[in-house]
């Protein structure tokens, strides 16, 4: 398959060097008290969120940890476009997408209750409540009900995959029919899957949707440990996806597919 790097040096210092040294000095930041006197902060990508120190998912949104390959992507946009969140967590790039003047609307799918409720919460405290529109779902092929893992110190890494899931706590699911019910309008989609390996099968969904030419761009992570990359390139690369740029290096890393 033919993935283009941003760049190798600088996805090697970005999402390597950069990150690795960022994580580790958000961890000796945020166990300082002060740094946790704030209820609401205002996250240095530039959106305010409500405080949720001991998770260690608020802290890299705090601390702008994740780099800026999507955040930059979502705000150099200059057209009509739709963003859809699957897997926002606490809602850091819907909220990015709805300082986008171009941003018609975003629609956000969370499933776990506690995340939700600050997902709410951070839409609230940025005034974004006419255009993110909160789901408290996760998106699959099919709807019902299932149970996801989840870690309250990493609200990131909640998981469906199959051995991650025994336990944890049940969750909706919303299929790709009633995530059709929710895309409307006309403009150009651009989808965030964040999903702790479930990456597959919401690709799945999506070229299966109603709305699948609308969508022009998809950044999704992998995790090699987990998700089939080739697998994912050739569905979307039959579905009329031609650009693959990967952002980041060894077994995690993000990719942005768009359109020709």
């Amino acid at each position: 398959m033919s993935i283009a790097a941003a760049s190798p040096l600088a996805s090697l210092l970005d999402y390597g060097v950069r990150k690795t040294l960022h994580k580790a000095w958000v961890h000796l930041l945020t166990a300082l008290p002060l740094a946790r006197s704030e209820p609401v902060v205002t996250s240095r990508y530039g959106v305010r969120m409500r405080a949720n120190w001991r998770d260690r998912t608020f802290q890299y949104c705090r601390y702008a940890t994740y780099g800026r390959a999507l955040s930059n992507y979502i705000a150099v946009q200059e057209r009509p476009f739709t963003f859809v969140d699957i897997g926002a967590n606490q809602g850091l790039y819907s909220l990015l997408a709805a300082r986008n003047r171009h941003c018609v609307s975003a629609v956000a799918f969370e499933p776990v209750a506690a995340t939700f409720a600050l997902l709410r919460d951070n839409i609230a405290l940025n005034g974004a409540g006419a255009t993110i529109r909160p789901v408290h779902a996760a998106v699959s092929l099919h709807s019902g009900m299932a149970r996801i893992a989840t870690d309250g110190a990493h609200s990131g890494v909640a998981s469906l995959r199959e051995a991650a899931a025994q336990g944890g706590e049940e969750i909706r699911i919303l299929g790709i029919t009633g995530v059709d019910t929710l895309l409307e309008g006309a403009e150009p989609l651009i989808v965030k899957i964040d999903v702790e390996g479930h990456e597959e099968t919401v690709v799945e969904a999506l070229m299966a949707s109603a709305h699948r030419d609308r969508i022009a761009a998809i950044f999704y992570e992998v995790d090699a440990r987990w998700t089939d990359a080739d697998a994912i390139e050739v569905r979307l690369r039959d579905a009329g996806f031609a650009r693959f740029t990967r952002h980041g290096i060894g077994r995690h890393y993000d990719i942005l597919a768009e359109r020709a």
